[in-house]
Order: C-alpha cells, then structure tokens, then sequence
C-alpha cells in the first residue's frame, strides 16, 4: 500500500516479480515504480535465454526507457509504503501473536558458483587422479552451510549428468542474509576465497557471479510506532484485550519495500502463518489476515 498524505489518498499496488526465480532479478515491479530498474535490466534472460523484455512482449507490454521514466513516482507525491505481508516463518505462531511488526528487512547477496574439472569415467579413473568438481562443490557447500549468517544453497545442477561419469561442471546457487551490510559483504569475500582454495587444492576451476545484491533497510521509527500502536487497537477490537506487546521482528526474506525505501518510508506487518511454511503449496494463513485489515482501520480512527 502507498500513501499519500493520509489519510486522504491510498493507493493498493500488486506487484509483479518480487522473488525473482525465474530472472535471478528481484523486485522487478517495485522497482519500476521505485524508478531504480535499469534499461539494462529489461535484457537480463532465464534459464532458456529469454530476456525479461521478451517475456513482457509475450504478454503484449511493450517497455522501453522512456517506459520506465514514466512508471516512476514522484518522490514528493509519496508520504509512506506500508507493505502487509506473511511472515513465512514460525516465531508468530510459536508466541502466539497473529501478527507482529517489522523493524528491519536483512540484506541479500546472491551467488552463482560454477567449478569445472575432467569429465571421466566412474569406474577407470583412480580418486587420487579425479579433478573432481562434485567432490569440491560438496566440501564447499559443508563450508558455507556452517558460515555464521543465514546461507543457504537452493540449487544445484552437473553436467554431464550421468551416474556413471564424473561430473564435468557443478553449478550451485548461494544465498546469503544478514541485515549487517558490511558484515555480509566481509562474509562474502571469505566465503569466496575459501572456496578458490577447495578448488585449487582439488585441481579444478571455480569462477563466481554475483547475481543480485541488497543493502539491509530499516523500517521507518515513526511507521512502526504507528503500525505497533494501530496493531495493539486491532488485537483488543478483535479479541477485547491484549496480554503481551505486539513482537517486533527483523525480516530474514526480502520484500518489495526495499526497493520502496528508495522512494520513500517504509513499513511493515507481519501476519502468522501456520507452521512458519513458506514457499511450498502448504503455505496457508487463516483468518488472521483480518487482524491486518484491523489494523489498517485502527490507524485511521
């Protein structure tokens, strides 16, 4: 939701591409309107070397620069950005809230890892002898998986493939969150020599690619006041009272009001969703996203 001098005008946006899998480019939409998406980006291609232009004319949307510049707000128009959103995870339900409000989104790095080394036969090819890329992208993976931040490696592919053939080229995908930027980038630069060194002491090659980087955001002090103050109202309207002080959470995933940050103050609420499942078709929320409506009416009485 945008907000222009509440609480006069609101606008309601739905926007498009905020998780950027197909891309590996995310916060196409928000960006757009945020006016930070490049030209550049309008060429970026999927797996099967489709560019983001040639999706959207597919959909018959024509994008051009003079597009883009049009798409953008005016930063003077715009007071706020409050983006209501699950939490896709299980720290609401573990204490008992239907809701919570944001204090800071984590920064975001993402990486693409490929190693190359001899393609071989499973059975012929002594260990002692392999430039096996497998074996490092395992070691590798070991490595990162244990890094004191949120890091995560959501994909890996080898090619040739095949069970009877030492891999060729491993590829895989790292995903690093931290909402201190300096401590992520410091993180990223370790992570990176370390796995040059697996590489060279196992005889294959490693080449890295950042594909999107983040910088953390902070909620804006007097958006959050507000949405806690509007949170608390709609919690005992619903319920009659209210034991405990709404939670305050810092965001592991990101949103689109990271890119909004770039237009304006943002701010953010959360609301439960059962077992903390996210990204998998048992994500579900109940009725709680009442308590967000609730809330929305609460901060206008």
């Amino acid at each position: 939701m945008i907000l222009q001098k509440p609480p006069d005008k609101l606008e309601v946006i739905a926007f498009s591409d905020e998780e950027g899998v197909r891309f590996q480019s995310t916060f196409i939409g928000s960006a757009a309107i945020a006016g930070i998406l490049p030209v550049s980006a309008l060429q970026i291609t999927d797996k099967s070397g489709v560019t983001i232009q040639d999706a959207l004319k597919k959909n018959s949307i024509e994008v051009t620069e003079e597009h883009l510049q049009q798409l953008r707000y005016d930063p003077k128009s715009v007071w706020g950005y409050v983006e209501i959103h699950i939490e896709q995870g299980p720290v609401l339900e573990w204490v008992g809230f239907p809701l919570g409000v944001v204090k800071g989104i984590a920064g975001q790095t993402r990486l693409k890892v490929t190693m190359r080394g001899s393609q071989g036969h499973a059975g012929t090819v002594p260990m002692s002898m392999r430039h096996d890329p497998m074996a490092a992208a395992a070691e590798a993976i070991v490595l990162i998986t244990f890094n004191l931040l949120v890091c995560t490696v959501g994909e890996i592919s080898t090619w040739p493939s095949a069970s009877n053939v030492i891999p060729g080229q491993v590829t895989f995908t790292v995903d690093l969150r931290a909402i201190d930027d300096m401590g992520r980038e410091a993180v990223v630069c370790e992570l990176s020599n370390r796995l040059y060194q697996i590489c060279d002491r196992r005889s294959v090659s490693c080449t890295i690619d950042r594909k999107h980087d983040a910088n953390a955001v902070i909620c804006d002090s007097e958006l959050t006041s507000k949405l806690k103050s509007a949170a608390y109202l709609g919690l005992k309207r619903m319920t009659g009272s209210v034991q405990d002080e709404v939670p305050v959470l810092m965001s592991g995933a990101g949103h689109d009001a990271m890119a909004l940050s770039h237009l304006t103050k943002v701010g953010m609420l959360f609301v439960r969703c059962r077992g903390g499942i996210s990204h998998f078709p048992e994500e579900h929320v109940l009725d709680d996203m009442m308590f967000g409506h609730l809330v929305w009416q609460s901060w206008h009485s």
